[in-house]
């Protein structure tokens, strides 16, 4: 494998345990169980589990249905870049 699908391949996993903690937070302060989430965002316990864990990089709709079961806003958005002056 090249250095730049290592680069990317690091990038997804970090993004995906990322996320994962963030609703993992989420889910844990309103004081559910990764079952009674996976029920109010139309998920599977094991299927919670494991973008909690960080072993999926997830789509937006399934972003959206965790958002969506969490009461939570989902952004997402492209900030330009500084530019460089040469």
């Amino acid at each position: 494998m090249g250095e730049r699908a290592d680069w990317t391949e690091l990038r997804d996993r970090r993004l995906a345990y990322e996320l994962g903690r963030t609703v993992r937070e989420m889910r844990e302060a309103r004081g559910w169980t990764q079952t009674r989430l996976a029920e109010e965002s139309g998920m599977t316990q094991p299927g919670v589990a494991r973008f909690e864990a960080g072993g999926t990089v997830p789509t937006i709709p399934v972003l959206e249905r965790l958002a969506r079961a969490l009461e939570a806003e989902l952004v997402i958005r492209l900030d330009p870049r500084a530019l460089v002056s040469g």
